[in-house]
């Protein structure tokens, strides 16, 4: 009988334990549901952000394939140009060579450029070009442009050549080499041109005076009818000047 008593009153007490215990059952079984949906949030999270960096992985490698596909073609472009160039050079050299023994033969003692073709302005005399030994190179320089101004291309010429030949080291050879090529474009003698603006881009490749140069030589190839060579020239200005003025020109030259 005291045994039946103690369980009834013990009855409640193991009721309100299992009533707890179901709650807290539910309680944990909601925190398991919870912690599925974050981990389900947090995976899905980790799939699109493993996503976003492989995309950003393959737009670097692309990047990387077009920088070194440019890289390619720039140094095909310098290949062809050193050849060109090391070809063109040779080409004025042995020009140089048979103009000098024919002046050797002649025995005349005039300017190559005078006897291969007359001059449309005034050459300076042995006296003139004799006082401008004593000139500085900038002196030289400015001589032969006030000169280039006047049209007397050969005088202008001879002020560049002394230039050249008395200051070797001056940072205004090319300049002078440059204003030469110049000279004989503005005399519309288009073929010596092409050579001495040749001579700018092969031995003074680190001139200002280059993405110049090419783009002249351009013209002058453009002038003789010769579109093959001229629309390369423009191209290579392109290439590997791109950010120059001239490059914009060529562009148009090439539409």
């Amino acid at each position: 009988m005291k045994t039946y008593r103690a369980f009834l009153l013990l009855l409640p007490v193991f009721v309100l334990n299992a009533c707890a215990s179901k709650s807290e059952f539910v309680v944990v079984a909601d925190d398991v549901k919870k912690l599925k949906t974050e981990t389900e949030t947090v995976r899905s999270q980790s799939a699109a952000s493993y996503s976003d960096v492989q995309q950003v992985r393959d737009e670097i490698a692309q990047l990387k394939g077009r920088f070194d596909e440019m890289d390619y073609k720039n140094q095909q472009v310098f290949g062809r140009l050193g050849l060109e160039d090391s070809l063109l050079v040779h080409k004025l050299d042995n020009i140089d060579t048979r103009l000098l023994k024919i002046e050797q033969l002649l025995g005349s003692g005039v300017q190559k450029t005078a006897i291969t073709k007359p001059d449309a302005g005034v050459s300076a005399g042995p006296e003139s070009v004799k006082s401008s030994s004593a000139l500085t190179d900038s002196e030289l320089l400015k001589d032969g442009l006030q000169k280039l101004g006047k049209k007397s291309f050969s005088a202008a010429r001879d002020s560049f050549l002394l230039l050249m030949q008395t200051y070797p080291k001056s940072d205004l050879v090319d300049d002078a080499q440059f204003t030469i090529a110049e000279s004989y474009f503005n005399e519309k003698w288009y073929e010596k041109a092409v050579l001495e603006y040749q001579v700018v881009i092969a031995k003074y490749t680190k001139s200002n005076k280059r993405p110049t140069a090419l783009y002249k030589q351009a013209l002058a190839f453009e002038q003789l009818g010769d579109q093959v060579n001229a629309r390369a020239r423009f191209r290579d200005v392109v290439s590997v000047y791109p950010s120059s003025p001239e490059a914009l020109l060529a562009k148009k030259k090439l539409l």
